[in-house]
């Protein structure tokens, strides 16, 4: 069903793939009359025009690109307003909309969610920007409905910032980001290789776009093919799926970790944007007639079968009926990866399995993936006439707009499902991020959302609480509530008709509840702040040299933001990074918060002008002792003036969430680097350079250091100055173990960035 092209790809006229290799020149030379031209070609892509457009450097292979539009919800708006504040922020130069669709509860914290809540109202007001109250829009929602445009970007403080489907690039990144692009700066990277999605066939009954997406993941996110790539969709296959089912894929690319995604566009879009109001904001976007892309990515609709991720992640796929026929193998394999994910523990969904057949405790239909209207009907086609029954099991559905909600009445859909013993929710993203909708203990969850990690749904394993969540389509979650829980592929539903009713927006609800003042700011209203918001802490430039001491080391084979900062009842203090540093790696490593502290201890004794190897921090005759290792070697050390900071190692850093706290907190904590094999995503690394980490490489499996060793680095700042990628450090034992640290490439303003400390130092000097 999926098939993952060697090498490169020619594309003729939308319909024909010729592969890029030797065998095939003559061919493709005959076709085209000449032979071709791979530049001329790669210009053809719709990736590449869109980011023509929006380049400011005049050179696209090194892009500086400024955005069309931004998009924050209420647990990163803060964060970056504050950042862009405190570089001296006048007005918002772009349309930018603070969403709350995440802290939209206001059930956890006192006053803190609805503080920061008043905190983006007021700050839309003064600088000229858009506010969506809470309960009204998932961000990722809005955005389609009201953002999107043909041959557009848009960057966004959320990983879902997907809309390529409405023929809108976009991006999700680290709040850094969004702030730099507030104070006029660009988004700065080298041109990205684009991969062709070539959808062909159409889906069978009962397969949604959750499949598909997940089918694509799982062939493409182990091996890294589209990894910080743009996805590009093509092929006749798109014809045969709505724009609600091309959302649902384009929503997911997040998760096999590409940079960005963007569709060709059809009739069936058009009717999106007329439906929405917005006919104007459509044009046909398609690939040039002979275009090239760097891979090539087959998918046949018709041969892929309702999937489901199992546990711990978007990729661990199977079909459906495959979990079935095989219980005790797969069950076995996520009982391993548990091992992995919760550090030993066991773990077992073996007590799931009744009279052959896997129980599900929950099922949810929500957020930017669930949520639409398509989904929700044919869910509620499947379970018309039938019910949950009144045993564990429970159903919960959060359409993903109050115009979504509201249509859903209006046509009988809610009654329809409310009759079934389904429960309808206002839109929040909460289900997706361990915030709403946690399990029991034990429990297991299906749920067409986002990310099914570890330690994401509300496990908290020191306290020895665990869930744990699968991801299917919402057709399938449907057929398993019919089945009262029992898993149940959707295409075992043969009876069901589905009437996808048509969908008429009602934009009035925006009218009345949206505020909009972009292009019209009001300086003169008073920022009104809660007692949880508070400042940045002043960070300090990166000195020549720096000792860093290792406080974590964790060797799993990918670490998600949400082990390095857990999500869920954290977000109440997205808005204090003092306060939200306390949680940092809790879940992963509880020892990690005291370790640093102790670094960051020694580190302020630097700072008041002592010596710290002869301070009263718990360190200080331990560091004493490096010291005179490192001074044996190299006697000219200046210890007050060099910075002493914590690093962690972690093999794969960064998948998942764009959130910046998963740097800042490591930051706050007199963090100064970060040592990986690789970096998951391109967004974490950003987030850790606007930091002012150092984001090192170290591509060997064996490592040279371990927790507890410190690590000396001389001439550091020089190195970065002078654009090195291998810089020499020092493992401090009984001698100095030299060790080459890797930096990779970094643009003229991220190394201005590390050198000032971080990002609002590099603006405010």
């Amino acid at each position: 069903m999926i098939t993952l092209m060697e090498h490169g790809a020619y594309l003729l006229n939308g319909t024909e793939i010729i592969e890029d290799i030797p065998e095939n020149a003559g061919a493709l030379a005959a076709k085209l009359g000449k032979a071709p031209d791979q530049k001329a070609a790669r210009q053809e892509t719709m990736a590449w025009n869109i980011l023509k457009n929006h380049n400011q450097s005049g050179n696209m292979e090194q892009l500086k690109l400024k955005f069309d539009k931004l998009a924050s919800h209420d647990i990163t708006y803060v964060g970056i307003i504050q950042t862009a504040r405190a570089s001296g922020l006048e007005k918002f130069p772009i349309p930018y909309a603070l969403t709350n669709c995440h802290n939209s509860l206001c059930a956890v914290g006192g006053t803190i969610n609805e503080d920061d809540h008043m905190f983006g109202l007021t700050c839309a007001q003064k600088y000229g920007g858009i506010y969506v109250p809470p309960h009204q829009a998932v961000i990722h929602q809005f955005a389609r409905e009201m953002m999107a445009v043909c041959g557009g970007m848009i960057l966004g403080s959320d990983s879902h910032t997907r809309y390529g489907a409405l023929g809108t690039m976009a991006i999700g990144e680290g709040g850094g980001e969004l702030a730099k692009q507030l104070l006029g700066r660009t988004y700065d990277i080298n041109m990205p290789e684009v991969i062709g999605i070539y959808m062909k066939g159409e889906p069978v009954k009962g397969v949604g776009p959750q499949d598909v997406a997940l089918a694509i993941i799982g062939a493409v996110f182990s091996n890294g093919y589209v990894n910080n790539k743009v996805m590009e969709f093509v092929g006749p296959g798109i014809t045969k799926l709505s724009a609600d089912f091309r959302i649902g894929v384009d929503v997911m690319t997040t998760e096999t970790t590409c940079l960005s995604s963007i569709w060709r566009t059809d009739e069936a879009v058009r009717e999106f944007y007329e439906i929405h109001g917005r006919e104007g904001d459509f044009k046909e976007l398609d690939p040039g007639p002979v275009t090239y892309y760097d891979g090539m990515v087959i998918v046949d609709l018709s041969k892929i079968r309702p999937m489901i991720a199992m546990p711990f992640h978007p990729s661990n796929v199977y079909t459906i009926e495959e979990v079935n026929a095989n219980l005790d193998e797969i069950l076995a394999d996520v009982a391993e990866r548990a091992k992995v994910s919760f550090n030993g523990i066991d773990y077992s969904l073996r007590d799931k399995v009744i009279g052959g057949r896997l129980y599900c405790d929950q099922g949810v239909i929500a957020g930017c993936a669930g949520g639409g209207y398509e989904n929700i009907t044919v869910a509620a086609d499947i379970l018309r006439g039938r019910d949950i029954g009144n045993g564990k099991f429970t159903l919960n559905v959060y359409p993903a707009s109050m115009p979504v909600y509201m249509e859903l009445v209006k046509n009988g859909t809610a009654a329809d499902l409310m009759a079934a013993g389904a429960v309808l929710k206002t839109a929040f993203c909460g289900p997706c991020f361990g915030a709403g909708d946690t399990p029991a203990n034990n429990a297991f969850s299906i749920r067409h959302t986002t990310r099914n990690f570890p330690n994401r749904e509300g496990s908290k394993v020191q306290d020895g609480q665990i869930a744990s969540v699968a991801l299917m389509d919402a057709r399938s979650v449907a057929a398993t509530a019919a089945a009262k829980g029992f898993l149940t592929p959707a295409t075992e539903m043969a009876d069901i008709e589905y009437t996808y009713p048509r969908y008429f927006f009602d934009k009035s609800i925006y009218d009345k509840r949206v505020y909009n003042s972009f292009g019209e700011p009001h300086p003169e209203v008073e920022i009104q702040f809660g007692p949880n918001i508070k400042d940045w802490p002043e960070m300090t430039a990166l000195t020549e040299d720096i000792i860093l001491k290792v406080v974590s080391e964790i060797h799993d084979p990918v670490t998600t933001t949400d082990e390095l900062i857990p999500s869920g009842e954290t977000s109440s203090f997205r808005s204090n990074p003092i306060g939200l540093a306390e949680f940092a790696l809790s879940r992963k490593d509880p020892a990690y918060v005291g370790r640093a502290k102790q670094v960051k201890a020694l580190e302020a004794e630097r700072r008041e002008g002592k010596c710290p190897a002869d301070g009263a921090s718990d360190l200080a005759g331990e560091f004493g002792a490096v010291v005179e290792k490192i001074k044996a070697q190299f006697p000219g050390l200046d210890v007050a003036g060099t910075a002493i900071g914590s690093t962690i190692y972690a093999v794969k850093p960064g998948d998942g969430s764009a959130r910046e706290q998963a740097a800042s907190c490591q930051k706050v904590l007199g963090g100064w680097a970060n040592i990986a094999r690789d970096y998951a995503t391109k967004r974490y690394r950003s987030n850790l350079i606007n930091w002012g980490m150092l984001p090192f490489i170290y591509p060997e499996e064996a490592l040279p250091f371990a927790n507890d060793d410190y690590i000396y680095i001389p001439g550091v700042r020089r190195a970065i100055e002078e654009k090195m990628t291998d810089i020499q450090a020092y493992v401090v034992r009984d001698t100095l173990i030299p060790v080459t640290l890797k930096m990779g490439g970094l643009t003229d303003d991220e190394r201005r960035i590390i050198l000032a400390g971080c990002l609002i130092n590099f603006y405010r000097d």
